[in-house]
């Protein structure tokens, strides 16, 4: 009988996990619907009087995500004087739902990553994640390690598909 050798582990393959990258957080929807003359018409001086009301510390570390699930046309100088009001709390402010807030968090973790561990090394970006990564991530994720690596490869160890190989 021979030895069971586990290749996978012997491999120079590396894992990249985006999950590892997922920062902690809150993550707030700030619906401003409420906010709203029947939750359709911002009158200006009502709606700054109800922003100076509002307890903004509650957003202390949080990631937030402004909108508005009525139909209301709201003018881009509202979401502006509301981030004016998160500022000082809020670490992220954007303007749509909690899919966008993720994307944008993981575009700037991305971005800024360093890759040069990955150089010239077969790297397999793992596929399964119990946090909401974006399908996005899994983009910048490729197109930035694709840059240094000697191969890209989407799954697991043991049922990867192929995405990039260097010349």
């Amino acid at each position: 009988m021979s030895e069971i050798i586990n290749r996978v582990s012997q491999s120079k393959l590396v894992t990249f996990n985006l999950e590892d990258l997922y920062p902690k957080g809150n993550r707030i929807l700030m619906d401003i619907k409420d906010w709203l003359y029947e939750g359709l018409i911002l009158r200006e001086k009502e709606f700054r009087a109800q922003l100076e009301e509002h307890d903004w510390s509650v957003y202390k570390g949080a990631y937030v995500a402004l909108t508005c699930s009525s139909d209301a046309i709201i003018p881009g100088w509202a979401y502006m004087l509301i981030s004016t009001k998160l500022q000082p709390y809020a670490q992220k402010i954007i303007i749509g739902d909690l899919e966008m807030l993720e994307s944008s968090l993981y575009q700037t973790i991305l971005e800024n990553m360093d890759v040069s561990e990955y150089v010239d090394k077969p790297v397999i970006i793992k596929g399964c994640s119990n946090k909401p990564v974006p399908p996005n991530a899994y983009l910048w994720a490729t197109t930035k390690i694709q840059t240094v690596a000697k191969s890209v490869m989407y799954g697991e160890a043991c049922s990867s598909v192929p995405l990039f190989k260097a010349k």
